[in-house]
This record gives structure tokens, C-alpha cells and sequence, in this order.
């Protein structure tokens, strides 16, 4: 059974950094794209940025020069660097990971339970 565990939210006022961790666990073959998707109250959960295993990156708009995704294929692991933070940065973080638990299995796309990120003074 795969899990996707993150870590890394909180409260942080404006202007602020926060960094948020997400490994993968359990039964895995290949994990193909990695990324961060948000969901603020009230709203649709967005795309933040997503990394391939060969580290092509795609980020919002909105998070554009301000957000920085790496990734550690040998750990399973995704890291979200948040600078400059602002309120409409505020929202539940989701790690994502679409992968392969087997060669033979399709690919899915994993979620994990999220983390709070609050930006406000």
C-alpha cells in the first residue's frame, strides 16, 4: 500500500518561508511526477508545481519566483520551498505523486492527507 506523508505547514506571517516535505512509502515500482497542489476554503484545489523524475518543472503563475519544487528520486521524496509568502498563499497543501506500484499495474495518481499552511500577521 503506497502513503504519501507530508510535513512542513504552519503559521507564518507575510514575507515569510516555509518548507514543506512529502516522501512516498510503501509498495513502489516508478513514480513518474511529483508535485504540490493547494485548496483554499471555498475553492478548487489548483496545481502549485509538479517535477518529473527526469526534473522537467512546471509552476502557477502565482507561485512563480517565489516557490521553488525539488525532488530526490533515490528517497521518494518532494520538497516545496515557499518564499515570500503572501495571505492568497493560504490553504491546505496536497503532495501528489503519480506512480506504479508494480511494472505490470497502471499508473495512479496518490494524494496525501495535506498539510495547513496559514499565512497571516
Amino acid at each position: 500500500q503506497v502513503q504519501l506523508v507530508e510535513s512542513g505547514g504552519g503559521l507564518v506571517q507575510p514575507g515569510g518561508s516555509l518548507r514543506l516535505s512529502c516522501e512516498a512509502s510503501g509498495r513502489i515500482f516508478r513514480i513518474n511526477i511529483m508535485g504540490w497542489y493547494r485548496q483554499a476554503p471555498g475553492k478548487q484545489r489548483e496545481l502549485v508545481a509538479t517535477i518529473t523524475s527526469g526534473g522537467s518543472i512546471n509552476y502557477a503563475d502565482s507561485v512563480k519566483g517565489r516557490f521553488t519544487i525539488s525532488r530526490d528520486n533515490a528517497k521518494n521524496t518532494v520538497d516545496l520551498q515557499m518564499n515570500s509568502l503572501k495571505p492568497d498563499d493560504t490553504a491546505v497543501y496536497y503532495c501528489s505523486a503519480y506512480l506504479k506500484e508494480y511494472i505490470s499495474t497502471p499508473t495512479y495518481n496518490y494524494w496525501g492527507q495535506g498539510t495547513q499552511v496559514t499565512v497571516s500577521s
